[in-house]
C-alpha cells in the first residue's frame, strides 16, 4: 500500500484504490490535455473523473498496480494535491477573458506556479489569484491572495477555509505584479523560517502579532 502522497496518489475510502491528479496551471487546459485525460481513463477503467475546487481533473479509483503506467501514459507532472508544500495556485480568467477584470490574473498566476507549486514548507500552503474584487478564487479562504484592483494588486494573508476557517486581512494593496511577487517571496520565506508543523499562516500570523508580521515582510 502506498503512503499519502506517494507516486502522486491518494488512497481511497475503499483502502484498495487511489485518485491521482495531474498538474493544470491556473486550471487551464487543451483538447489535447483532456484527450489524454479521457483515453487514460478509459484504458486503465477510472471510476470517475471528478472537477476539483483547485480546478483540476482527479482520476479517481485507480488500481495500485496501474499507478505507474498511467502516469507514464499521460505524460503530465502530478499535481501537490496532499502534503507540506504549496499547492495549486487558483485563479480566475482576469483581464485575459473576462469584462470585469482589472489586472491580469493568469499572467501573475502563472508566475506564481512556476516559482512555487510543490515548494515545501512546515504546512500545507493555498494561494488564489483575482483580476477584481468579485474574488472568484476565493481569496478570503486563502494563505495567500491577490485581488486585481483599478491601481493594481491587493495582497491578503491568513485565510483559511479548513475545519477552523478564518478570513484573510489585508496586508498591502496598490502593487505592480513584480512588487505583488516581491511580496509574496517574503511571505512565503517568513512562513518557512517560522511556522511550526500543521501550522497555517493565519495561525503563525496570530501568534506573532499582525503588525510584527507586517513590519517583517512589508518593512
Amino acid at each position: 500500500m502506498l503512503k499519502t502522497g506517494e507516486k502522486g496518489a491518494v488512497l481511497q475510502r475503499d483502502k484498495v484504490t487511489y485518485a491521482i491528479v495531474p498538474h493544470a496551471p491556473m486550471g487551464i487546459v487543451t483538447p489535447e490535455y483532456l484527450r489524454k485525460i479521457a483515453d487514460a481513463a478509459e484504458r486503465y477503467r477510472v471510476q470517475a473523473l471528478k472537477i476539483t475546487s483547485a480546478d483540476r481533473i482527479a482520476m479517481v479509483g485507480v488500481r495500485e498496480e496501474d499507478i505507474d503506467a498511467l502516469w507514464r501514459d499521460l505524460g503530465i507532472d502530478p499535481g501537490h494535491a496532499v502534503g507540506a508544500c504549496v499547492r495549486s495556485v487558483k485563479v480566475c480568467p482576469g483581464t485575459t477573458f473576462c469584462s470585469l477584470g482589472k489586472q491580469d490574473s493568469l499572467a501573475l498566476g502563472a508566475e506564481l506556479d512556476e516559482r512555487y507549486h510543490g515548494y515545501k514548507l512546515p504546512s500545507k500552503f493555498k494561494m488564489g489569484v483575482s483580476g477584481c474584487v468579485n474574488q472568484c478564487s476565493e481569496n478570503c479562504i486563502k494563505d495567500l491572495g491577490f485581488v486585481g484592483k483599478t491601481n493594481g494588486w491587493l495582497v491578503t494573508v491568513g485565510g483559511n477555509g479548513g475545519s477552523r476557517p478564518r478570513l484573510a486581512k489585508t496586508l498591502v494593496e496598490d502593487l505592480t505584479q513584480d512588487e505583488a511577487l516581491e511580496v509574496a517571496a517574503r511571505v512565503i520565506e517568513f512562513f518557512e523560517r517560522n511556522a511550526k508543523k500543521a501550522d497555517r499562516l493565519g495561525k503563525l500570523i496570530e501568534r506573532v502579532g499582525f503588525d510584527a508580521f507586517r513590519q517583517a515582510v512589508i518593512g
